[in-house]
Formats: structure tokens, C-alpha cells, sequence
């Protein structure tokens, strides 16, 4: 039943990867929506399940913010040594970007829609009723998950089939963390650390890369109005999840 499920968030996935195609023309919005998706994504569904999860503190602060905090800072590091590796061995930047951070992060979002499949398993696990909501939640913000996935990675500059690639990779990969499940189940503390430390690393991404790329060359209201649509999207997502 999981697997099953799960194959609506790779139709859901490869959706959002096939609208993010569609809409090169007005790529300011794009990125406008997308950071404000992955706003969205971080503060109102990755954080709080993260805090939910591992429960414990560490020297008076939550593991999932410690984490959460480490995650951006290690998003900032690699970006940054990325650059400098690129730079050393004469690598061109495409448009002020380097293409090896796109993939990256793509990666990372591959195995946050692994774990969104484990999410799953883990939940019908506990029962059908528990299950069929985490995979509402899941399926919806999935379309998000494609579309941030090939913006992520051809906004940094990669061709269009390596994007396309990852899209493929990142629908895949809920199906196969749900068919996981059936081997291993993940401890909730361990969920909920990887889950704050991914959030960290979104948001540095969308607040440092994705919405200045947005208003560089585009400042429009309408681009800030993108991002606020894609905020309050991921809202209505977990309240109707919830």
C-alpha cells in the first residue's frame, strides 16, 4: 500500500519538474515561486516535524535548530568551496554560478524525497489512517520537490538532460524509500535530525541564491507576489494535511 501511494508523488514530482520547463520565458517567476516554495517548505513543514522528532536539546537548544543551523552553514561552505575548486582549476561560471552546487543540491533534494517515501512506509506502519494523511502531505508538496529540483539544478547553469536527470531521480526516489520500509524502519530521533539539518541547507539556498537570482534582473511586484503565492501554497498544503 505505501509503494502504491507513493507512486502518486512521482507523477506529482515529475509534474512539477514539467511545469518548471514549460515557463522558461518568465524564469523570474519561477525562481520567485520556487523560493518561495522552499520558504514555505522549511518553516512550516521540514522544521517543525524536525522539532517534533528529535525531541532532545543540546546545551539548552534543540538538536533539530543546532542542526538546522548547521545545515545553512554547511550549504554555505560547499558553495563556496565549489566556487573556489572551480575557480583554481579555470572553470568558467555560467551567468555567476557555479554548476556543481546545482547539482548538489538537487542531490540533497533526491534524498529528502527518499525520506519522504520512508515517511510513508514508516506511517502505514503505524496504520492506514496515519499513513494516508502523511502521504496527502507528501503528494502535494512533492509538486513543489520537481519543481524546485529542476530549477535548482538549471538556474546554477547545467544542461537541460542533467536537470532532467535529477527530475527522474528525485520522482524515483519516494518509491523506493516507501519500498525501504519493508526492510528497516529509521529511529524518529535520527528523522527528525536530518530533517533540520536539509532545512538549514534549503533555506540558505532560497534566501541566498534562489529569490536575489529572482529580482536581479526582474524586480517586479509580480515576481514578490510569486513568492508570497508560493509561501501560502505549502500553508494551505499543511493545514489541510494536518
Amino acid at each position: 500500500m505505501a509503494v502504491f501511494v507513493a507512486l502518486g508523488a512521482f507523477l506529482m514530482t515529475l509534474a512539477g519538474g514539467w511545469t518548471a520547463q514549460r515557463v522558461t520565458d518568465r524564469r523570474h517567476l519561477v525562481l520567485g515561486l520556487a523560493g518561495g516554495l522552499m520558504l514555505g517548505v522549511v518553516g512550516l513543514d521540514l522544521l517543525p516535524e524536525a522539532l517534533e522528532a528529535a525531541g532532545t536539546e543540546v546545551h539548552g537548544v534543540p538538536a533539530a535548530l543546532l542542526l538546522f543551523v548547521a545545515g545553512f552553514l554547511v550549504a554555505h561552505l560547499v558553495e563556496r568551496l565549489l566556487a573556489a575548486r572551480q575557480a583554481a582549476h579555470g572553470g568558467e561560471e555560467r551567468n555567476g554560478r557555479t554548476p556543481e552546487v546545482g547539482l548538489t543540491a538537487a542531490a540533497a533534494m533526491v534524498g529528502h524525497s527518499a525520506m519522504d517515501g520512508i515517511a510513508i512506509g514508516a506511517a502505514f506502519q503505524v496504520g492506514h489512517g496515519m499513513g494516508l494523511a502523511v502521504a496527502l502531505a507528501v503528494i502535494a508538496h512533492d509538486f513543489a520537490d520537481g519543481f524546485n529540483t529542476f530549477t535548482l539544478t538549471t538556474v546554477y547553469g547545467n544542461a537541460r538532460r542533467r536537470a532532467i536527470a535529477m527530475l527522474v531521480a528525485d520522482a524515483v526516489a519516494p518509491v523506493v524509500g516507501a519500498a525501504s520500509t519493508l526492510l528497516f524502519t529509521i529511529p524518529e530521533p535520527v528523522l527528525g535530525g536530518y530533517l533540520g539539518f536539509f532545512g538549514g541547507a534549503l533555506l540558505y539556498l532560497a534566501a541566498a541564491e534562489i529569490l536575489p537570482e529572482a529580482h536581479h534582473e526582474h524586480p517586479a511586484r509580480s515576481t514578490l507576489l510569486c513568492t508570497v503565492a508560493g509561501a501560502g501554497f505549502i500553508w494551505l498544503v499543511v493545514g489541510v494535511a494536518e
